[in-house]
């Protein structure tokens, strides 16, 4: 049954989260300093507050107290101080996280719409030179360092044509209440008499790091589809099919193209938590305001309650995605059905 292997997932995505909560918790002892500033974020606590804190936090207690005693502050989204600002982490993360969903998100997108359309070519002319130069672009798009990358398209088409900005989600110039934290929806939330200019403003800020952040998922998926495409044109169905007669056409879009993606659809997931990483390296260059550069900030303030609260939410939030990447991938594949029901 399939709700055997969605049961299966449901306690594997408890036991990770199990995991990574006991990875958070045993920061705020491996960090150095109090073990009591590193969890609350109270650099000074006075004399009527410490025995509250340390009741609190079960601090005399011993560490399965003090586990469970986390589990429940995490839960009511208690996650501490920021040792910065004195601001709650949850309310600085809820902050930071959209911008980086959102570049994640529209990174991935370009990543898909290029590199599956440009990896069925390379497939489909596998022996043109067209095919050639596709394979060719993408190793040399794989092997590009994103710094170096990022640095080289901000001196072409920021300092040099001048076509896009620097840094930043938009313009100072408009002000756009947050409603959603995701710079696109809010503009078109915002009821504002210049939403098209600042629309436009966005897109121009947005299109840079997006299209560097996507460069390396895109070479991915072009060999992956690619290699997907080759290999189910190998199959027997598809020699089948074009024994009996089919335009090559409708043997690519009917039977070739819908079972090539469905292994292209797993590697999203498997690209998402690239995007992730790599979005830390592109946020610090163009200083787009996500959890990235916040989370490279308090790694060099040394704001242990940040780097707790930041790497719980990006690791579960990678592990999520490919979980659930996963599911969709059984639940659209019945080979995949029949070997999780085995």
């Amino acid at each position: 049954m399939i709700w055997h292997y969605l049961i299966r997932r449901l306690f594997l995505l408890s036991f990770v989260f199990f995991a990574l909560t006991c990875f958070a918790f045993s920061l705020g002892h491996l960090f150095p300093g109090d073990a009591l500033v590193n969890f609350s974020g109270i650099q000074q606590p006075d004399d009527e507050l410490l025995p509250i804190l340390v009741q609190q936090y079960q601090l005399d207690n011993g560490y399965l107290q003090q586990y469970i005693a986390f589990l429940q502050r995490i839960l009511q989204g208690d996650w501490g101080l920021s040792l910065a600002s004195q601001q709650p982490v949850l309310h600085e993360l809820m902050q930071v996280f959209p911008a980086t969903l959102e570049l994640v998100a529209y990174a991935l997108l370009i990543s898909f719409v290029l590199g599956v359309p440009l990896g069925l070519l390379a497939a489909i002319k596998v022996n043109h030179w067209s095919g050639r130069a596709i394979s060719t672009i993408a190793l040399l798009g794989y092997s590009l360092p994103i710094f170096w990358w990022a640095l080289l398209m901000i001196m072409l088409f920021s300092i040099g044509l001048g076509w896009f900005p620097t840094s930043g989600r938009i313009s100072v110039l408009y002000e756009i209440p947050v409603v959603t934290g995701f710079m696109l929806p809010d503009i078109l939330l915002s009821g504002q008499t210049y939403w098209q200019a600042a629309m436009q403003d966005a897109i121009r800020h947005l299109w840079l790091p997006a299209f560097v952040l996507a460069t390396y998922p895109t070479t991915v998926m072009i060999r992956f589809t690619r290699d997907a495409m080759l290999n189910v044109w190998q199959q027997s169905y598809i020699k089948t099919a074009r024994a009996k007669g089919l335009r090559r056409s409708q043997v690519l879009y009917r039977h070739a193209l819908r079972n090539a993606m469905l292994p292209v659809l797993r590697q999203l997931g498997l690209q998402f938590s690239t995007l992730v990483t790599l979005a830390m390296i592109s946020e610090l260059i163009f200083s787009w305001p996500g959890i990235g550069l916040w989370l490279l900030d308090s790694i060099s303030q040394r704001n242990y309650p940040a780097i707790q609260g930041g790497l719980l939410v990006i690791s579960s939030l990678v592990i999520l995605v490919n979980i659930l990447m996963d599911i969709l991938h059984t639940l659209l594949n019945p080979l995949a059905r029949k070997q999780a029901n085995g």
